[in-house]
């Protein structure tokens, strides 16, 4: 089993920026995948970001290309989700996510998930 624990959220005006931290322990996976969806009041779950442990190569949505960044720290175990110019819109309760397998744009592509951190973007 795989343990994912969030942190970051908070209150931000818009244009403003706020970094995510997913920090993941427990069963380990020979390819692992990792990211962040997200879901705004009265919305589906929507994908954001993943991240390729093995190699770090990254997969964004649409709304995240050139405003979020997705790093990680080998070390602790962490990836981060660096957002910047922030929008209204971007409000949202943030999910942190893996799986075993190869990256996917659907929540069921997933098997761990996180706790969620809300993110409020002020206008």
């Amino acid at each position: 089993q795989v343990q994912l624990v969030e942190s970051g959220g908070g209150l931000v005006q818009a244009g403003g920026s706020l970094r995510l931290s997913c920090a993941a322990s427990g069963r380990t996976f020979s390819t692992l995948t990792m990211g962040w969806f997200r879901q705004a009041p009265g919305k589906e779950r929507e994908f954001v970001a993943v991240l390729n442990w093995s190699d770090g190569s990254t997969v964004y949505a649409d709304s995240a290309k050139g405003r979020f960044t997705l790093s990680r720290d080998n070390a602790k175990n962490t990836v981060y989700l660096q957002m910047n110019s922030l929008k209204p819109e971007d409000t949202a309760v943030y999910y942190c996510t893996a799986t075993g397998r190869g990256w996917g744009p659907r929540v069921q592509s997933y098997d761990y998930w996180g706790q969620g951190t809300q993110v409020t973007v002020s206008s």
